[in-house]
């Protein structure tokens, strides 16, 4: 996919990563699309980006999600690559986590995305990608994170899946694994206290994988172990 003059919608752009990936695509020469939570910090992020299309959304309602697809593909028209980057974390063990915080980490990690991405999948033609961040946690689900950890894991799983049903239609599934990164996603917690962790790494370094990886039709975006992200053209 050459970046330049495609049109992207960013799922998310109002936060840290989301955001560093809203700014990477449209340094790249990309027609960015944003969608948020709220409103009011839509508007800001949106100042950067004269003329963009928005879209507001609640990551608990997937009527809306799917809504943020139509009117952004609708305003541009047509969409090209639709990039998920939001999500919910939530810390304690297994039996202290409540069933209602379990299903709100499904419903924010899992089923939103889901619902962007059958939406896209409407309107995407041969050539387009869907990308979607998961996490570390994917792969290797942590210890008082249970949930969550089984949340980001049932997106990974989803997403093999659409992979092999849509490569023969020609649209790109992407999965980006990084590892702790420094955007206080932790200290935004719906439950609990998040362990001490160590230093994350920069977002922007896995923002300009994602556009590396839109660029060239990878699947993963993984955190290598010297701690720079790494685009694989074959996920595993």
């Amino acid at each position: 996919m050459e970046l330049s003059g495609t049109r992207v919608l960013v799922a998310g752009a109002t936060g840290v990563l989301g955001g560093a990936i809203t700014a990477e695509v449209a340094g790249r020469g990309a027609r960015v699309a944003l969608a948020g939570r709220d409103p009011s910090r839509l508007a800001r992020a949106a100042l950067a980006y004269p003329g963009a299309p928005t879209a507001h959304f609640d990551a608990c309602e997937p009527a809306s999600c799917a809504r943020a697809v139509r009117d952004t593909s609708a305003a541009f028209p047509g969409l090209d690559a639709v990039v998920v980057a939001f999500g919910a974390v939530a810390f304690g063990a297994a039996q202290e986590v409540g069933d209602e915080v379990a299903e709100h980490l499904l419903a924010v990690n899992h089923l939103a995305p889901a619902a962007f991405f059958r939406a896209a999948l409407d309107v995407l033609r041969p050539g387009s990608m869907v990308a979607a961040v998961t996490g570390v946690v994917a792969e290797r689900p942590q210890p008082r994170m249970a949930d969550y950890s089984a949340s980001k894991a049932a997106l990974r799983v989803w997403l093999e899946a659409v992979r092999r049903e849509t490569r023969s239609a020609g649209v790109g599934v992407l999965e980006v694994r990084p590892g702790h990164l420094d955007t206080g996603f932790a200290q935004r917690t719906v439950a609990g206290t998040a362990p001490p962790l160590p230093r994350g790494g920069d977002p922007r370094q896995v923002a300009a994988a994602v556009a590396d990886a839109l660029a060239a039709d990878g699947e993963l975006v993984r955190t290598g172990p010297d701690g720079t992200p790494a685009v694989e053209g074959r996920a595993r």
